[in-house]
């Protein structure tokens, strides 16, 4: 952000978070302990057999309200279903603080409502959508 990392892992997972007006604690909490456990890291057989608490994996988790957008209507997406930033912060603050808890060796994060420029390197590539409306 403004030429300044603020936020680097090694081997680990990106954490793309968006929070809206319907999200509760309860369910941060629910999807920290779910992507905490997710067995999606290959294990000595090449199977996706471990969580990243078992490989000691960090986690950057970065904000985006982005994933809200409803592009049904028109070209110009709609952002209504993004919780307000006062909303949205603390709750991702607490998935930040969850993700510690259960164990997480290493959290990081960007900066909230900034511009940043996030460079990814995925290894795989396994790209995993988790909604709380379905967990």
């Amino acid at each position: 952000m403004d030429g300044e990392t603020t936020g680097t892992i090694d081997t680990g997972l990106v954490v793309l978070i968006g929070a809206t007006h319907r999200d509760t604690q309860a369910e941060a909490q629910k999807l920290a302990q779910k992507i905490a456990n997710l067995r999606i890291f290959e294990d000595d057989a090449g199977k996706m057999n471990l969580s990243a608490l078992d490989v000691g994996a960090d986690i950057l988790v970065v904000s985006q309200f982005t994933l809200y957008a409803d592009c049904r209507r028109g070209r110009r997406p709609s952002f209504t279903e993004a919780a307000p930033p006062e909303v949205a912060e603390p709750l991702v603050e607490h998935f930040v603080d969850q993700l510690r808890e259960v164990g997480v060796a290493r959290v990081e994060t960007g900066v909230f409502r900034a511009y940043m420029l996030v460079e990814i390197h995925n290894d795989g590539p396994v790209t995993i959508i988790l909604d709380t409306d379905e967990l």
